[in-house]
């Protein structure tokens, strides 16, 4: 198969799969992945379970429960990065992908970070660049109540909003 996504010398195709593809920016050494296909919102992307279980979060990992955190299976779907205006969303009580907007081939996938994970091992500012960039990315435990209200998150964050 041909890079689908970019047609460029600063990037490369690292793996391809079944509905989905990472690419590296050469450039930055940053990992993303695309959409091979067409999904439409609410459609089921694909299933995932938990890899390696760890008590403390890292940055490949999202969140199950206050001391279990879990990388992923398929191991790809780690390279699914943060946007405040994410077009997926990992359900951790289905461990279901599941879209949240129609997607189109070539579409990177993203999901926003404080709908999974409480407090981050590595917070970092956002240049998503979309409309009401949140920019100071830190888990939910620090994200206003009324801006999470306009996501979805897990049962496990909206559980843990209760007793903030």
């Amino acid at each position: 198969m041909t890079n689908t996504v970019l047609d460029s010398p600063y990037s490369r195709v690292i793996s391809q799969h079944s509905f989905a593809e990472v690419i590296e920016n050469l450039l930055t050494k940053q990992h993303s992945i695309h959409s091979l296909k067409s999904f439409s919102k609410d459609e089921l992307i694909c299933t995932f379970s938990a890899g390696g279980v760890f008590s403390e979060p890292d940055y490949r990992t999202i969140q199950m429960d206050i001391n279990r955190h879990i990388t992923l299976v398929p191991g790809f779907l780690q390279y699914c990065n943060h946007s405040c205006s994410p077009n997926i969303f990992f359900n951790t009580t289905t461990m279901e992908v599941t879209a949240l907007k129609d997607i189109k081939p070539n579409d990177e996938f993203c999901f926003f970070y404080p709908s999974t994970e409480f407090d981050m091992a590595q917070p970092f500012i956002c240049y998503c660049g979309s409309r009401g960039c949140l920019q100071n990315i830190r888990g939910a435990k620090y994200t206003d109540y009324n801006v999470l209200a306009k996501y979805h998150l897990t049962d496990f964050i909206k559980e843990q909003l209760k007793y903030l």
